[in-house]
């Protein structure tokens, strides 16, 4: 199998910057399309092209000359992606689920009709109809929404509460969906490649911040019983194989109060909760996904070290040119690995970088957690 194939990258973020860094230990020629030659990624792909990434000319002229074309951002224009599957390119992922995906309705009646365990569900064309359905008692909240397209870091999500917060209920397709009363949330990443392999990573926990509705750490593994792993690893498998994925798929779940594990929703690239499998893990996300895109071997998933990933968020009063205040004393913690994604600037909440922590157990990695959110802040100049 050769390696000189020249893959393409829609989306110049994070995570493709991270996907670059992995690829050049094999010497890999990545390329990348996004609208910002500023981006994360630019310096470190072999060529940068200006362009957006759902723009269907820019996605076919940028794919022309590449053998594989992958993503690090759902919202792509998959029209294009599918000409380009049609002329003899591997497109990972397909753009047919992608479109599945992209949809957050159409990915919960996914789940429903093969028998995949979810939160109970409706589709809605606006909020006028949602509040006709309150109205009518068919919805009684608590509940929650969320935008069919175009959602992300926790955008286009809102808890419902009580009918005395129905005014934050936004407009357009949405889907409606049961409170789970929820322990804990979770989080798989399974992997596959054309030759059949199928593996996943450890499960991981997820806790997330309040306020901004994204995840601010996780820690692996999982706080959970042998039972409840057993149910997550193999939900993890089941969606997977249905839906006939290459590459990788992050699953992320509900535990409920009750000990059922549900599908909330998944993505088709690497994800937010497999950051720490760089340290953490034999093999990190983003090998496993050049392993698949290549049709290579799949790699050793296993855990090396309990681990805790901490999401660098811009401080919620800032906005402007990014620092990072306390980064001197946190670089003098051992088994403390920071990276910053490289974003010139810092709004509230946005992801600028993570912080992962290696140690024995929950209890060591959690103590020099709580010293470095008491140290590092990301601020404005």
């Amino acid at each position: 199998m050769s390696l000189r194939k020249k893959i393409g990258i829609l989306g110049a973020g994070q995570l493709g910057k991270m996907l670059a860094i992995e690829g050049a230990n094999w010497h890999l020629d990545l390329e990348a399309l996004d609208s910002s030659s500023n981006s994360p990624a630019a310096h470190l792909v072999h060529k940068m092209t200006e362009g957006h990434f759902n723009d269907y000319q820019a996605v076919l002229d940028f794919g022309a000359d590449k053998d594989i074309i992958t993503i690090e951002i759902e919202h792509v224009n998959t029209d294009a992606l599918r000409v380009l599957k049609q002329q003899g390119k591997t497109v990972i992922p397909d753009p047919d689920v992608l479109d599945i995906i992209k949809d957050k309705g159409r990915q919960k009646e996914f789940y429903k009709q093969h028998d995949l365990p979810t939160s109970p569900f409706a589709l809605y064309n606006d909020k006028a109809e949602v509040l006709a359905a309150v109205e009518n008692g068919t919805w009684i909240a608590p509940f929650v929404q969320k935008s069919r397209t175009a959602g992300y870091d926790g955008k286009g999500v809102v808890i419902i509460k009580s009918n005395n917060e129905l005014h934050k209920l936004v407009d357009g397709p949405c889907v409606i969906e049961e409170a789970v009363d929820i322990d804990k949330e979770l989080a798989v990443i399974a992997v596959a490649n054309k030759m059949g392999e199928l593996k996943i990573f450890p499960v991981v926990e997820m806790l997330f911040n309040p306020e901004a509705n994204l995840v601010e750490n996780l820690f692996c593994p999982a706080r959970i019983d042998d039972t409840t792993r057993k149910a997550a690893e193999t939900l993890a498998i089941s969606t997977m194989q249905a839906y006939g994925l290459q590459g990788l798929l992050a699953i992320e779940m509900f535990l409920s109060k009750d000990g059922e594990v549900l599908i909330n929703e998944v993505a088709p690239r690497p994800h937010n909760s497999g950051h720490h499998t760089i340290e953490a893990c034999v093999s990190s996300q983003y090998q496993q996904h050049l392993r698949a895109l290549l049709n290579l071997p799949l790699g050793d998933t296993s855990l090396r070290s309990p681990a805790m990933m901490i999401n660098l968020l811009g401080h919620p009063d800032h906005q402007g040119p990014a620092m990072y205040s306390g980064i001197e004393e946190v670089l003098k913690i051992s088994n403390v690995f920071v990276h910053i994604y490289g974003k010139e600037t810092t709004k509230p909440f946005r992801k600028m970088g993570h912080i992962t922590i290696l140690g024995d157990d929950f209890e060591a990695v959690n103590t020099k957690a709580n010293q470095i959110r008491q140290t590092l802040k990301v601020i404005s100049s």
